[in-house]
């Protein structure tokens, strides 16, 4: 026994997941990943799950979550409720399923973090704690997300290197901080082929915003789509970077299929594709929406956390050691985010 949790027992040695050919699920000598992914109902796992099971098929990828998704997700593929946060569930889970890589989702964002820091703390730092040593155990890769909010008011603001001060003045910035040199830690001490992003803010129109600083850049799209006028809860120029969700999803499983040779940091690569204050979102959507208006009463909490974060950061690093390039630009962001919305308003409409 290896560590002080392990009830089960694995001789499958790690497999980097760069080191496997993606070839469609249904080739009879195809090695693909099997994977688990906690915090699956989140915004990002919403649409991550789909994402993995096209790429490597709906069989092998399980979906788990501490809460039961709706019917059509279940159908889907494989789901399993699980708290992140019970090793011994987790590692049961990953073994039942011959998994041999998780993506670990599961996270109380932001906003909801300063409402209750401890649970933050716990729900944050103990997840990622489960997930690193049942992957210790099992020789699993692990994908591990950080965030904008690791960074604090000290950091560099324009043009955040990858490497820099980090203080941030949040619980949920504190559990990303900590949750990168616990990745770091477990790689080095222990091998385990960890890899994470600093996530920005994401933009999508599937999944409703989870409780993060950055909810109203999904907000304003659902009003505009309606015709609505919308409140923003930050000040107009609360500048942050942003990213459209189909580059966040190709930025995760890019890096978890890199070469691991080439990764020199392997973990919370900063990843950016955009800037963006509402003032700025609101000029391009009344563009497109005849009379949209956006009206501001800020939530001093939330402006005080958005101003705590970096107005640009530097992704130069994820594009020097494993490819990384955006492809949606604002405007390519707006068209697709209207034309989603509009019609999950109107599901039977044409043209």
């Amino acid at each position: 026994m290896r560590s002080g949790i392990r009830l089960y027992s694995s001789d499958r040695s790690c497999r980097e997941p760069g080191a496997t050919q993606v070839v469609p699920a249904h080739h009879p000598t195809a090695h693909v990943s099997r994977i688990l992914v906690t915090g699956a109902g989140g915004q990002i796992g919403s649409e991550l799950v789909p994402a993995l099971r096209e790429r490597y098929g709906a069989d092998r990828v399980l979906s788990t979550d501490i809460r039961t998704p709706a019917p059509d997700d279940l159908a889907a593929g494989p789901f399993q409720v699980l708290d992140a946060t019970d090793p011994l569930a987790v590692g049961a889970a990953a073994m039942r399923f011959e998994a041999d890589c998780i993506y670990h989702l599961a996270a109380i964002l932001s906003a909801v973090g300063e409402r209750d820091p401890k649970l933050a703390y716990q729900v944050n730092m103990g997840g990622t704690v489960a997930v690193l040593e049942v992957a210790r155990d099992q020789g699993l890769s692990v994908f591990v997300p950080s965030s904008i909010a690791a960074f604090g008011p000290t950091t560099p603001r324009d043009g955040t290197p990858q490497d820099t001060v980090q203080r941030p003045t949040t619980m949920y910035g504190v559990t990303k901080v900590s949750g990168e040199l616990l990745c770091d830690y477990y790689h080095l001490r222990y091998g385990v082929d960890v890899r994470g992003l600093r996530y920005p803010g994401i933009v999508s129109w599937k999944a409703p915003p989870g409780g993060g600083t950055t909810d109203w850049a999904v907000e304003i799209f659902v009003h505009a789509a309606r015709g609505e006028d919308y409140t923003c809860f930050l000040p107009a120029d609360s500048r942050l970077d942003m990213m459209y969700i189909p580059d966040a999803l190709r930025a995760t499983i890019e890096l978890m299929e890199a070469d691991g040779e080439r990764l020199e940091h392997r973990n919370a690569f900063n990843v950016t594709a955009m800037q963006l204050a509402p003032r700025d979102l609101a000029a391009v959507l009344a563009e497109r929406v005849p009379g949209f208006e956006v009206h501001y009463d800020v939530d001093p909490v939330r402006a005080e956390i958005a101003e705590s974060w970096p107005d640009r950061i530097d992704d130069s690093a994820a594009r020097e050691q494993w490819g990384w390039a955006s492809r949606y630009d604002l405007d390519a962001m707006v068209d697709d985010m209207l034309e989603n919305l509009r019609a999950l308003d109107h599901p039977h409409s044409e043209g």
